[in-house]
């Protein structure tokens, strides 16, 4: 079977990427993702604040940094002891025997002051950036139109510096999503990643602590990505990768099937081990031998070729719901 797709700009062995996490922050890590048959690799994200671990540009950045005056030396020593030459040694060592390509990957929130950092990471062998990009909603000044044009800003500024394929996370937390992932397209990116999994609060109402249990995603958040990834195949101008929800190969065919071109595995590999990439593989080999299907290509995007189901996923299966009727 063949199961090569594009990712990246790249032709690669399979649609299976390991995402940015603590699963790809040691060379060791990314080696046994490697052996056990990924397509490529994104590695652990390191912050804006990371790289422009200055006080005064962090002050005139974000004003939080005034009124907590401790997140200042917090992130200023951590930046010493998990700092950008680190990294940049990582991408180098790993690059020197690795044959599928390594993705940088940058927590960002602006456009200032760290793109100039993206030619650093081509000189060290980085075979593209991830900008994991979230811009939380959370102040009255800061509208929707606002936040959209950061997101566009940023790659601008990054693509100013760096020849590299471009990926961008993100979240969806936008008013009107399709819009904002369209105009992302249409700059020179190579494809968008759907979703981010943001970090998931609850309370222990016992201790009166606030607890964060629920670090991994469960197959049923796969539903998500799925439905804005069929929606969008069609419509942007890139490659369109799934992430969140996807513990198994029936979760990748499904995602291939709604139009995307890859997934980015977490919790599944925390879960099972990098020997679950290896399985997922031989699973999907073994679905696409009994519906005979020879490559990826066969039926990517086949479920969105129907206008009924493009209809389906829009806005007639919550009707049906809701009113009983079939």
């Amino acid at each position: 079977m063949d199961l090569t797709t594009t990712y990246m700009g790249y032709r690669i062995a399979n649609p299976l990427i390991v995402s940015s996490s603590g699963l790809t922050n040691s060379a060791d890590n990314i080696r046994k993702c490697a052996d056990n048959g990924a397509g490529a690799i994104v590695l652990k994200s390191l912050f804006e604040e990371q790289i422009i671990a200055d006080k005064k540009k962090l002050l005139d950045q974000d004003d939080m940094y005034f009124w907590y005056p401790e997140a200042i030396d917090y992130v200023s020593r951590f930046s010493k002891e998990h700092g950008i030459s680190q990294y940049l040694k990582l991408v180098e060592d790993a690059k020197k025997t690795l044959k599928i390509p390594l993705v940088a990957s940058i927590n960002c929130v602006s456009p200032r002051e760290w793109p100039l950092f993206a030619k650093e990471l081509e000189n060290s062998g980085a075979d593209g950036i991830e900008l994991n990009i979230f811009i939380p909603p959370a102040k009255m000044e800061l509208t929707g139109y606002k936040i959209e044009e950061t997101y566009l800003d940023i790659v601008r500024e990054v693509r100013k510096n760096t020849s590299l394929p471009i990926g961008v996370k993100i979240g969806f937390y936008f008013s009107n999503l399709y819009r904002t992932i369209l105009s992302l397209s249409s700059l020179e990116i190579d494809n968008i990643v759907m979703f981010n999994r943001y970090y998931r609060p609850d309370i222990d109402i016992e201790k009166m602590q606030i607890l964060s249990n629920k670090i991994y995603s469960t197959p049923d958040e796969i539903t998500l990505s799925l439905r804005w990834i069929a929606l969008l195949s069609n419509a942007v101008r890139c490659n369109l990768v799934a992430a969140t929800g996807i513990h198994d190969y029936s979760g990748v065919i499904k995602q291939i099937m709604a139009g995307a071109s890859a997934v980015q595995l977490c919790t599944a590999i925390y879960i099972n081990g990098f020997e679950h990439i290896f399985t997922i593989l031989n699973d999907m080999e073994n679905w696409m031998k009994a519906k005979k299907y020879n490559d990826i290509e066969s039926f990517k995007g086949i479920i969105t070729k129907s206008e009924e189901n493009n209809i389906a996923f829009e806005r007639i299966q919550f009707m049906k719901k809701t009113t009983g009727k079939i």
